[in-house]
């Protein structure tokens, strides 16, 4: 599954419609952020996409978690959220 990668610039409005997009295709989806600015645009994205997603009758849950990743060669902690429909 293709991870969403998300900065302290990206709109969430669009984030939140390549959630939606990912959640209907595959039934969840996965978000990456860095850094505090990344993080809130993350979690922003995935409240509008729960509005989103809403009238179709699915309703959103995410677990979030630590990840490792490597930029430029180096070794960076990022926030991944698993976000999935609620059951």
């Amino acid at each position: 599954m293709e991870v969403l990668k998300v900065s302290s610039k990206s709109d969430p409005n669009k984030v939140a419609g390549a959630i939606a997009g990912v959640v209907r295709e595959h039934g969840k989806a996965e978000i990456q952020a860095i850094g505090a600015g990344a993080v809130n645009q993350a979690v922003k994205a995935i409240a509008i996409a729960r509005g989103y997603l809403a009238p179709s009758g699915i309703d959103l849950v995410f677990v979030p978690a630590f990840t490792d990743v490597e930029i430029e060669n180096e070794k960076r902690t990022a926030i991944k959220f698993i976000v999935f429909p609620k059951s």
